[in-house]
């Protein structure tokens, strides 16, 4: 007993021994630490407020746009061009564009576009997007080797947009008279089953008239009944 009481007492010196050098500090770090959880709880909860504003002011500027309310959408998505966060601001300026190309702006929808493929901040899936829709924009007008140039690297299989830019990049290869090179990449989108099939379609009837074979099987001709089909090379033989 004694030697415990002895025990008992030295544990009680030495724990008042230690709030006395250290009680300051640590209480110090403890109040720092509550009041950074604090903080990091209602910056938390403030960021969802705010993202969940920006969702239904973005909705609401989708549905006017799908309501035919062109300048009544822009003005309601304006602030979150500025403001919106990374996804929001740029999924705003895209449809900012689209906006002005309903009103027949191409002009300043591809200075829209560009914009936002040049923009290093923004998300790489927008700047690729907004590259296509910029080329699109302006293919008319653009010399061939610059679209080459611009959408060759997403020209790829595999590549998410390969069927948008394989087509633009073969139409521009045959404006530069190197069908060589646009007939194999028109079959390859044809081929490629990831491809929306209104471009395989498009792409298909490219191909044909530079003498590539994209068929595989005249029963699966992309977009044409299995009957259409099966009178296709009767058709070519007359």
């Amino acid at each position: 007993m004694f030697l415990r009481e002895v025990d008992d007492a030295l544990r009680e010196d030495q724990l008042a021994t230690a709030l006395r050098n250290y009680g300051k500090p640590v209480g110090a770090a403890i109040v720092a630490g509550l009041l950074a959880l604090a903080g990091f709880l209602w910056w938390q909860n403030h960021r969802d407020s705010v993202a969940g504003t920006h969702g239904e002011q973005f909705t609401q500027g989708l549905d006017q746009v799908e309501a035919g309310r062109l300048e009544t959408a822009g003005k309601t998505l304006e602030p979150l061009a500025k403001d919106g966060g990374e996804s929001y601001a740029a999924a705003t300026r895209m449809m900012q564009a689209a906006i002005a190309l309903e009103q027949k702006k191409p002009d300043v929808a591809a200075k829209g576009f560009a914009a936002v493929a040049a923009d290093g901040s923004v998300p790489q899936p927008y700047r690729d997007l907004a590259t296509i829709r910029e080329i699109a924009t302006r293919f008319d007008q653009l010399p061939p080797d610059q679209v080459i140039a611009r959408l060759k690297p997403m020209a790829q299989p595999g590549n998410p947009w390969f069927g948008s830019a394989g087509e633009m990049v073969g139409v521009a290869y045959m404006k530069q008279g190197r069908n060589d090179l646009a007939g194999p990449l028109f079959g390859s989108i044809v081929k490629d089953k990831g491809v929306p099939e209104s471009i395989r379609r498009r792409v298909q009837q490219l191909a044909g008239l530079l003498g590539v074979d994209s068929i595989e099987d005249p029963n699966k001709v992309v977009g044409v009944a299995p009957a259409a089909a099966a009178a296709a090379p009767a058709a070519g033989g007359q």
